[in-house]
């Protein structure tokens, strides 16, 4: 799939931001007027959508915008997969980018945008950036997520952030065993337990109680939630660990989010598997700031009068 055969954008807006258009907007006129293609998927292309210039305008511009459906080759031979929106747009791109192995880079029109590489007012900076192929890739740890019942694969998935395993709704507490490495370490009963990366440290993991990891580190993390256990606490282990969730036979069937988007169910007696994946994903970076200064910034950590300052 070809639009423009030197440079082509695909563009991964949420829509029902205020400020969406405007932002789409930008972005399309000068990529437009630097000669790069865009892309956009039907589903955000619908009247307005995240493609608000008008037939003239876009021939005026020699604008070629291209529509695509969102299935794994929308974002086949692009330079990058741009996303106008919050921590969850930017997952959802991910599902697009990830397998065709097409860099994401994020700019933040929600609240947190933890993933987001800048915000919406530095728009200018970004498209700069793009157009002048000032940036660099870094990859990002995924997981390979399984479920398995009597020795059979029922399902597979992938994470970037983490796999969530939870109890069904309105049902009791969720029995299980955890392995690292083929060896049990501990059995209790939960709600859930989450199996993160270390990108995925800083979401759903942190809320229920697991460690920050730099994203430099790899490592898988294992995070009971809200488990009715003495010994039931995070772990950091090995990124070459093979982690698993078994489900007490007796119990009910839960369920795995991945990225809390794609759903998996996980019967009584069966198992949730979790390793590192072969396919991490690309990340657009566009300065060296630290990670410290993000986390400060984003979750609005006191730091001041440290050392008087």
């Amino acid at each position: 799939m070809t639009d423009n055969p030197e440079r082509t954008i695909l563009l991964v807006v949420h829509t029902g931001r205020p400020d969406a258009a405007d932002v789409a907007r930008r972005v399309e006129k000068v990529l437009a007027e630097n000669g790069i293609g865009l892309r956009a998927l039907s589903a955000e292309a619908v009247d307005r959508g995240p493609i608000p210039l008008s037939p003239d305008d876009r021939r005026s511009l020699g604008a070629e915008i291209a529509v695509v459906d969102a299935d794994e080759r929308a974002a086949e031979g692009c330079e990058l997969v741009l996303v106008l929106g919050g921590d969850g747009t930017f997952l959802r791109a991910a599902e697009l980018a990830r397998n065709v192995e097409i860099p994401v880079l994020g700019v933040n029109l929600g609240k947190i945008g933890f993933l987001a590489e800048a915000e919406a007012e530095a728009i200018d900076t970004v498209i700069d950036h793009i157009v002048r192929r000032d940036y660099r890739v870094e990859n990002r740890m995924t997981l390979d997520v399984t479920v398995r019942a009597g020795g059979e694969i029922l399902d597979r998935g992938w994470a970037l952030n983490e796999a969530s395993l939870e109890k069904g709704p309105r049902l009791g507490v969720l029995g299980v065993v955890v392995e690292v490495d083929g060896r049990p370490v501990s059995s209790f009963g939960c709600d859930g337990v989450l199996v993160s990366t270390p990108t995925g440290s800083t979401a759903y993991a942190f809320s229920a109680g697991g460690p920050v990891l730099w994203p430099d580190l790899e490592a898988i993390i294992v995070v009971p939630n809200n488990a009715h256990a003495l010994f039931a606490r995070p772990m950091v282990t090995s990124p070459k660990a093979s982690i698993a969730i078994e489900i007490e036979a007796t119990g009910h069937d839960a369920l795995v989010f991945c990225d809390g988007r794609r759903e998996m169910v996980v019967p009584a007696g069966g198992r949730l598997e979790v390793i590192r994946c072969g396919t991490p994903l690309k990340w657009v970076r566009l300065d060296s700031a630290p990670f410290t200064d993000r986390l400060v910034r984003k979750f609005r950590l006191p730091v001041t009068g440290w050392r008087g300052q």
